[in-house]
């Protein structure tokens, strides 16, 4: 039985009448001596049990809608603080004549690869073995007979004992009341954020603390985000050395958690979440091990796995491009003929757009595998990121890389992301988003726009295989960040991903249709049913890119993007590099990111039009 089915079930004697609680990973039947209430008014007066003294600082300015905008916005003149970046750059100060740096991986980022650097932590052991062997060394999937054993060893968490008073319809309408009614209910929950990655995620804290949520951040101890305890914005900081093995990273983990609520400044765990790819298989097994809600260790695997992925889905029935997993280059030519051309190679394992090449003939095939098994056996990890190693490189080498590549069918087409909030095995909401054409060979991001622009068919078929592919892998609740395409042949899935998209994906959601996929992540962990208010119309349209330099040189002026600031439906207009830096072009590899754009107009064709305008005027410029 899926553990969003109900883990407590046993707890609870029964199946239960139909009106009963039952949360995604929840109580699924009533407490015969609980008295329940009746109304919302009465719901609304409930209290937390061991709740813990916590309480954010009242220094702090939370609104009801935190956001990662910069804290400034344009019009007032102030620069923006490195802290508002999602990404941490490496910037080659170098001259153009001289050699190149490594390209760097960033590890602890939704992003695809962008050039990173030094930024004082040694804690990279961790990602790089959640990024090229994941699940590693972390323990298997509990068998259902083992999670059996966890649950009844434990007592049903405070917000459980909460939703078990509450009448099931009060707090499962898509109105006003419900939305309150289950704010209510996570106020004053313990949710541990395993890893806080960039300063860029600072926005989620907030949200958290805005929603009344004590925050509790498990990471390495030299981490940015310990100091957010002293701001009084998260109640506690578990310093966990995630330089050792993962195993090792596990147990350690688990038994801090157990120890919240002794010292009564938060209550016992309610729920584990985290907005950092690499950190979700972790976060799937502790929850397990907890008889928490949360993503079956089993499905967290398979979606981390591109070809799982595509058993899974050819399995289900549903659409599958032609691919094959090469583990030695003996299995080239079958993979060739099974596949064809054109083709895209990537590593089985791996994040980032690492490694991800397209392929258009036989002899290229075997050039680019060769490049990407180099890739991947060269790979250290330094301060932080991974570097493409050499005989003088710093760092340590990754045990036991996973040099399979998966060599499948060339999905042409326009791309999209589908962001998708399940709950109790149903979706609740899937906003489809359209992304620019790729910049080839690397496949780099150019523009993205909201609401789609494609015919609302398509729009549909896309959404419904991007769900179908969600229940495929196993997963019944949560948030999820769905990459599709929509090719000759119909919709193709590129990937899932198990937690909310990266960038600026929380941003476009919120100022599109009002839904706050922070908020919607935090009901899930606590397993709150999730019900969001979606209008019959967008609020705005949106278009956003990150500018990739067509030309490599280095940066002059940057001064365009003060200008920006201050037009029109400008969101922002961010700095990605600095005057004096080397930028790359696609001719010598990886393009650089010079800035981030993000606009709004009133429909999504003025959004994208307005979006390509103000990009073509190089608002940051590349002398040869």
């Amino acid at each position: 039985m899926p553990c969003f089915g109900g883990c407590f079930a046993g707890l609870f004697g029964g199946k239960g009448s139909k009106d009963f609680p039952k949360p995604d990973c929840s109580p699924g039947s009533y407490q015969p001596f609980v008295q329940r209430v009746e109304s919302v008014d009465e719901a609304m007066q409930l209290e937390r049990p061991r709740a813990g003294s916590w309480m954010p600082s009242p220094k702090l300015k939370l609104g009801d809608w935190a956001s990662p905008l910069p804290r400034r916005l344009s019009g007032e003149g102030e620069a923006l603080d490195a802290s508002d970046f999602e990404i941490v750059m490496d910037i080659d100060e170098s001259s153009s004549a001289s050699p190149p740096r490594q390209q760097a991986i960033q590890l602890d980022t939704d992003i695809p690869a962008v050039r990173v650097g030094n930024f004082g932590r040694q804690r990279s052991r961790f990602e790089a073995e959640m990024l090229l062997q994941s699940p590693g060394c972390l323990p298997p999937p509990m068998t259902a007979d083992e999670r059996e054993d966890a649950i009844r060893s434990l007592l049903p968490t405070a917000t459980f004992q909460m939703l078990a008073k509450v009448p099931r319809h009060l707090f499962t309408q898509h109105d006003e009341s419900a939305k309150r009614l289950r704010r209510q209910l996570m106020r004053g929950a313990t949710v541990v954020f395993v890893t806080a990655g960039l300063p860029g995620k600072r926005f989620t804290f907030e949200i958290a603390a805005s929603l009344g949520i004590k925050p509790v951040i498990l990471e390495h101890p030299d981490s940015w985000s310990r100091t957010l305890v002293d701001e009084g914005l998260v109640a506690k900081f578990l310093p966990v050395d995630m330089t050792q093995e993962t195993d090792k990273i596990f147990e350690q983990s688990l038994e801090l958690i157990r120890q919240l609520g002794q010292d009564g400044v938060t209550g016992p765990v309610d729920g584990i979440a985290s907005f950092v790819e690499l950190s979700i298989p972790l976060v799937a097994r502790l929850a397990e091990a907890l008889g928490l809600p949360g993503h079956r260790p089993a499905a967290v695997d398979k979606a981390r796995n591109k070809h799982a992925t595509r058993a899974c889905l050819k399995a289900a029935g549903l659409p599958t491009p032609r691919n094959c997993c090469v583990t030695d280059a003996s299995k080239l030519a079958a993979a060739a003929k099974e596949v064809g051309f054109p083709a895209v190679m990537k590593p089985v394992s791996g994040a980032a757009s690492l490694g991800v090449k397209k392929v258009t003939s036989e002899a290229e095939m075997y050039t680019v595998y060769n490049e990407i098994v180099d890739e991947l056996s060269t790979l250290v990890v330094s301060s932080g990121a991974l570097i493409q190693g050499g005989g003088d490189s710093t760092g340590f080498k990754p045990n036991g890389v996973d040099l399979t590549v998966l060599m499948e069918q060339f999905l042409d087409g326009p791309e999209v992301d589908v962001d998708v909030v399940m709950s109790e095995g149903e979706y609740r909401y899937a906003c489809v988003s359209d992304n620019g054409p790729t910049l080839e060979p690397y496949f780099n991001e150019t523009w993205a726009v909201c609401p789609s622009l494609l015919p609302k068919d398509q729009q549909v078929a896309l959404k419904d295989l991007s769900i179908a592919s969600i229940k495929a892998l196993g997963f019944t609740s949560g948030v999820f960040h769905v990459e599709c395409k929509y090719t000759s042949t119909g919709p193709q899935l590129i990937e899932v991903n198990a937690r909310m998209g990266g960038g600026q994906v929380h941003e476009c959601n919120r100022l599109t249709w009002g839904v706050c996929l922070v908020e919607e992540t935090l009901a899930a962990a606590l397993g709150i049913p999730s019900r969001p208010q979606v209008p019959q119309r967008p609020h705005n349209a949106i278009a956003y890119c990150y500018v990739n330099s067509m030309k490599s040189g280095t940066v002059s002026d940057m001064s365009g993007l003060e200008a920006l600031r201050q037009r029109d439906g400008v969101v922002w207009a961010k700095p990605l590099t600095k005057v004096g830096c080397k930028a790359v072009g696609p001719e010598e590899g990886l393009p650089t990111w010079l800035c981030d754009l993000f606009v709004r107009k009133g429909t999504a064709k003025e959004a994208l039009e307005f979006l390509q305008a103000i990009e073509a005027e190089q608002p940051v410029k590349v002398v040869p």
